[in-house]
């Protein structure tokens, strides 16, 4: 019925395609399963805002080390971050 309706509309059905969040949940699960979970809500709020930060830093939506090579990307932010503060 929706190709009828948007011939041009594309639905993609692969596996952690349509959802960018599940696409991180096993590496943030590796992460946490040694800390054996969060235990408060609050060190939840921590560890998920840094996370998701280092991750969004890593795909380039900040104009962060965007000049330095993707192996040295992650350290090129944080120095200039630090010089910021």
């Amino acid at each position: 019925m929706v190709d009828e309706l948007i011939p041009a509309a594309f639905h993609n059905t692969g596996q952690y395609e349509n959802n960018r969040c599940e696409c991180d949940h096993g590496r943030l699960k590796s992460r946490l399963r040694p800390m054996r979970g969060l235990k408060t809500d609050r060190t939840a709020c921590i560890v998920i805002r840094g996370y998701a930060f280092i991750q969004n830093v890593r795909r380039g939506h900040y104009e962060l080390g965007v000049e330095a090579a993707p192996v040295l990307q992650l350290p090129t932010a944080f120095d200039e971050l630090r010089l910021a503060i």
